[in-house]
């Protein structure tokens, strides 16, 4: 393997974008979830639903800090390793990341300050409002992004232009390409699974240390009801998006399934090892005719292997392959913890069941890693092309010198290290502290009562103390 400028260039990307998309993927459900949670405060005045919106928030303001830090970092790359594809596309998707920013930053960026600094200071429906336009701002910023993603997955409504670069001739059919609509549905549903499975792991921790047993008992509640509804509703729009995926991408959907012959009754295989080099998947365990089922909704469909496809056009296999299979097996863990959790709480044994507390703070990370599976499953699938079918991705990278690009990757993996392994250690520490369950939170004499931040700065320096 030559660790040229093209490879290093896609490794840097695969590591920071690895890095960025946990933050994305928590902060959307995040800000929905505190919306919720104020609503009910205002609806029931319930001190809980106050004391987990103060505890959460502190929780949602760093990782919204992490993840605008680590997204900037994206669009710089596209200028500086990949200049060829933003000169090639930028006129396509370049107004998408523009409307993005028009509206769902310009919408965070308002509203923000109010969401954080505005507890007390302005009346509880505006901040309501506030913290409702935050969580309308995180979801119209996935919207934005996955239609620039799926258009590179499934282009429409463009055309060349004499000098050979891409322009938009529909702009709708540009946003709303094919593979957009599931897609955006398929991640908003897991940033909400990757929500709950936090909530649920960390109210279920701090149920065990007998903290905040009132909140953490409500918190845990809602994280189970999320993943007993939303874990089922993304395997059946998981399905749809492998469906829309085989149409447009059926080389993509040979890699992640592990065919390598044409043929009818296509298996859906549990386990493999995928040979590229033999062009075969060893020790293959499967169902015959579930892939087929799966895909064309029929048992005896005939479907394409990877053999049908060129060597040159073919994705990397091995990783595709397996990460879809995490992702997966992420999903049907999520199934099996919502009904589990369904059933311990119709026995009302929910705030007793230390098994499945136990079972929860194991799984609390299971959100992320199917996030990042399927968004390796996606775009590693989506190889050789960085716009499939019309731009491959060795005609996309910038004339720049390997050195160069080793350097930076070098760089950022020592400041990434640093930087977000003291964020998240400091939101693992405080999610095991706990919600406060004071009437009246700590207050610092620098912010007003009940202000967030004062909440959390207070409670640190108790701590430290």
């Amino acid at each position: 393997m030559e660790f040229d400028a093209l490879l290093l260039s896609r490794l840097q990307f695969a590591f920071t974008i690895g890095f960025h998309i946990i933050f994305p993927a928590f902060t959307i459900g995040l800000a929905s979830f505190l919306a919720v949670l104020e609503g009910l405060w205002l609806k029931t005045k319930k001190p809980v639903y106050r004391n987990l919106y103060l505890f959460w928030v502190k929780i949602f303001a760093l990782s919204f800090g992490m993840g605008v830090v680590s997204g900037v970092v994206m669009s710089y790359q596209l200028g500086t390793n990949w200049s060829v594809f933003s000169a090639q596309v930028g006129s396509v998707i370049g107004p998408l990341f523009a409307y993005e920013v028009l509206t769902a930053f310009f919408l965070e960026a308002s509203f923000l300050g109010i969401m954080l600094f505005g507890w007390k200071r302005v009346g509880p429906k505006l901040h309501f409002f506030a913290t409702c336009m935050v969580a309308i701002g995180t979801l119209m910023s996935a919207f934005w992004i996955l239609a620039a993603n799926s258009w590179m997955q499934t282009p429409h409504g463009f055309a060349f232009a004499n000098d050979g670069t891409m322009v938009a001739t529909d702009f709708v059919q540009v946003i709303f390409n094919p593979s957009m609509p599931i897609r955006f549905v398929h991640m908003v549903l897991a940033a909400y699974l990757t929500t709950a499975m936090v909530v649920a792991g960390a109210s279920a921790f701090t149920l065990l240390t007998k903290k905040a047993v009132a909140e953490s008992g409500t918190a845990l509640r809602m994280g189970v009801l999320m993943m007993a509804i939303v874990a089922p509703l993304q395997i059946a729009a998981g399905h749809e998006s492998g469906k829309v995926a085989h149409e447009y991408q059926p080389a993509k959907v040979a890699a992640m399934e592990g065919w390598w012959e044409t043929r009818t009754q296509q298996p859906t295989l549990l386990f493999g090892w995928p040979d590229e080099q033999a062009e075969t998947t060893h020790a293959a365990i499967g169902i015959p005719g579930m892939g087929s089922w799966f895909v064309a909704g029929d048992v005896n469909a005939e479907l394409e292997g990877l053999k049908a496809f060129p060597k040159e056009d073919r994705p990397p296999v091995w990783l595709t392959f397996w990460a879809f299979r995490i992702m997966v097996a992420m999903g049907l863990a999520m199934v099996a913890l919502g009904v589990w959790g369904a059933v311990v709480w119709a026995l009302k044994r929910i705030d007793r069941a230390t098994l499945y507390h136990r079972a929860l703070v194991l799984a609390a990370p299971s959100g992320f890693v199917a996030v990042l599976a399927g968004w390796i499953s996606a775009e590693v699938g989506r190889q050789p092309y960085v716009v499939y079918g019309v731009l491959r991705t060795v005609d996309a990278v910038s004339p720049v010198a390997a050195g160069a690009v080793a350097t930076s990757l070098l760089f950022f993996i020592i400041v990434y290290a640093i930087v977000f392994s003291a964020g998240a250690l400091y939101i693992l520490r405080l999610m095991a502290k706990g919600p406060e369950t004071e009437e009246r939170a700590p207050e610092d004499a620098s912010e007003p009562p009940g202000s967030p931040l004062a909440t959390g700065v207070a409670s640190a320096s108790a701590k430290e103390g």
